[in-house]
């Protein structure tokens, strides 16, 4: 009798071990669920449904790891956006990218029921790379260039799959517009504003649409419509950022650097002539990172402009000294180009000069090179060298970039042939 007692007994501890598994896999399908029909997921749901997919892992089918996780990387990625934890973020890319290496083993099995075949889901191809994305962006990693990325994305956005075991069509749907919004941010990254508006087109809700189509706006010359756009991003932002309640998608979607888009704002701001709000944003992002010679020295151009002539000195001089201070004691072509302006300001012609020439030795970006050259035949044209310098300082005036002050420049020159040293075209 000892054999088919012992029988029974593995049968019996077959079938609860079969109920177990199968109250597992329930109980791992309905905490998925929770947290994708969820509007904002809950920490705890979302931390349920992490266990729940894992404690399932060890004793799924081949066939099924690609399913768990990516449940298992979807609740992650949903418990990181809502808690922001970068830590998280890293746990859910490092699920979907093991979701896609067993992807092959569910497609075959597909293949083998005389199923239809089975293509790797979009959702699950955007959130590995935006997963991805967003840990190394929380940890500071450097992540350009795109090109891996900006191609996984597109393969997932251009052909879109919709596996419905694998989501609802309306989370597919929402998964494949944050696809766009990255690639759209990918492509602004470049200064590819005409890729950039394609991809963010219909997102209107994100403000990069209107971001980009600001900067376009600014290229072309037109710094009222620069700055209204702008403005209009920013409010966009800033409501975002105090928002509790918002979706997924939104949380994760590229997000702007605060720190540098007051100074862009209040940039186009100063070139439209609203030199106040101008001073109020470049405050804000002078307060948010100090370390910016440049936004010290476009609050300082504002302050000038608002008619603040002492500020706008005290400004000028900061811009110098931090730029001075970020060379880590080695001169700077900045610094000194910022010297040149404080110099030039305070009438003292020479020296002014001198600091311009000082800051041609330097490696700096084209723009800046361009602005010191202008600078530095304004000063000497200034000083009363009208008839050296008056055609280098027109010349110049055609590479400058919009912050250099033309008008000043035409005035000098307008006073040279006053004085009947120059004929002005």
């Amino acid at each position: 009798m000892r054999v088919p007692i012992l029988t029974l007994a593995a049968v019996l501890a077959l079938q609860a071990a079969d109920e177990r598994q199968l109250a597992l896999a329930l109980q791992a399908q309905a905490d998925f669920e929770r947290v994708e029909a969820a509007a904002v997921p809950q920490p705890r749901a979302t931390a349920a449904c992490v266990q729940s997919q894992a404690s399932v892992l060890p004793v799924a089918a081949p066939e099924e790891r690609a399913l768990i996780l990516f449940r298992k990387g979807y609740c992650a990625l949903a418990g990181a956006a809502v808690g922001q934890d970068s830590t998280q973020f890293a746990d859910a890319a490092t699920s979907f990218e093991q979701a896609l290496e067993a992807w092959p083993a569910r497609a075959a099995a597909a293949s083998r029921q005389k199923a239809p075949p089975l293509q790797v889901p979009s959702g699950l191809r955007v959130f590995a790379v935006v997963s991805r994305l967003v840990s190394r962006m929380e940890q500071n990693v450097p992540l350009a260039p795109f090109a891996a990325q900006e191609a996984q994305l597109a393969a997932a956005v251009n052909h879109p799959v919709c596996e419905s075991v694998v989501m609802t069509p309306s989370s597919c749907q929402a998964a494949i517009q944050l696809g766009n919004l990255w690639l759209g941010w990918i492509a602004s990254q470049r200064g590819d504003t005409s890729a950039a508006t394609r991809w963010f087109s219909g997102a209107g809700f994100s403000g990069w649409p209107q971001w980009v189509e600001g900067q376009e706006a600014f290229r072309a010359g037109d710094y009222r419509k620069a700055a209204s756009l702008y403005g209009e991003a920013v409010d966009v932002w800033r409501k975002s950022g105090r928002a509790e309640a918002l979706p997924l998608v939104q949380r994760l979607s590229p997000r702007p650097d605060m720190a540098a888009i007051p100074a862009d704002l209040g940039e186009a701001q100063l070139l439209a002539g609203d030199s106040r709000a101008a001073i109020e944003n470049l405050d804000a992002a002078v307060k948010a990172d100090p370390s910016k010679a440049r936004t010290i020295y476009l609050r300082a151009r504002a302050k000038e402009a608002a008619g603040q002539a002492d500020a706008a000195l005290a400004d000028y001089n900061l811009a110098s000294r931090t730029a001075f201070a970020a060379g880590a004691g080695q001169s700077s072509g900045e610094a000194h180009l910022y010297q040149g302006i404080l110099l030039y300001q305070r009438k003292d012609w020479p020296r002014a000069e001198d600091e311009f020439a000082a800051a041609l030795n330097f490696d700096i970006p084209a723009a800046m090179k361009s602005d010191a050259a202008a600078w530095r035949h304004l000063a000497a044209v200034a000083s009363g060298s009208c008839s050296a310098s008056r055609e280098y300082l027109e010349r110049s005036l055609a590479a400058v970039s919009p912050d250099f002050p033309k008008d000043d420049a035409r005035s000098a020159l307008a006073a040279c042939r006053a004085a009947g040293t120059v004929a002005v075209k």
